[in-house]
């Protein structure tokens, strides 16, 4: 198995060259994903330089949090169900997966701080994905006006697994136009300046389209 050092070179130089390639001016940062890895190899990421740490589930994104360093950025970017809420939200950095009202308020009854929060927005319409659709964006994040806790620095959302690069690209445009509609609103709790596209298998066009973090694990740190 090649190195986490390694891995991120080959990364970093497709990084460089899809942003060289992309009319935004955005250099995208890395979350890598260590949600099917050792611990050892979170902090062989950490150590090969990586900072941003994504986790799916409660016990995995606590335990990693506990064992990395204390400038380590800690992304839950799973879904979060409801009653866990008071369990994870305060240990939490970004959350990726904002995706209901309930779980809004949750979040902002149980915080101690302000939760950057993304929503995930299901652009492609999969029935398996979560995410509200894009019609209903504007009127969910007006629902936030009076929450303390939560500030919505942008949007998610997962791409449908395929090789077709004309369609990946079809849907992360149709997410940055979102962003930007949202953030033509100027709202003082939800500056949506940020866009969370982008997986192993995609993070390219992602990066075409403006990804301001994309979320890597298979090509970073393996299986």
């Amino acid at each position: 198995m090649k190195s986490v050092e390694e891995n991120l070179k080959e990364i970093n130089s497709q990084i460089c060259d899809s942003c060289n390639k992309s009319q935004f001016d955005t250099t995208p940062q890395v979350i890598v994903v260590t949600k099917y890895v050792t611990i050892d190899r979170a902090i062989e990421a950490y150590e090969a330089g990586l900072k941003n740490f994504g986790e799916n589930r409660i016990e995995g994104f606590l335990e990693k949090k506990k064992h990395l360093p204390d400038d380590a950025v800690m992304h839950f970017i799973g879904s979060l169900q409801t009653r866990k809420v008071k369990e994870v939200i305060n240990e939490i950095d970004y959350l990726h997966a904002l995706d209901r009202l309930k779980l809004a308020k949750e979040i902002d009854k149980r915080a101690d701080h302000v939760i950057k929060c993304f929503i995930q927005v299901n652009v492609s319409g999969e029935e398996s994905k979560h995410g509200i659709s894009p019609e209903e964006l504007i009127p969910f994040i007006e629902e936030f006006k009076t929450f303390k806790h939560i500030e919505v620095v942008g949007l998610m959302t997962m791409a449908p697994l395929t090789e077709d690069k004309t369609k990946l690209r079809q849907y992360f445009n149709q997410l940055r136009n979102l962003k930007d509609k949202v953030q033509s609103l100027n709202l003082s709790y939800a500056p949506c300046t940020e866009l969370s596209m982008g997986m192993s298998n995609d993070f390219n066009e992602a990066i075409l389209e403006g990804a301001s973090y994309v979320r890597i694990g298979t090509k970073l740190v393996g299986e």
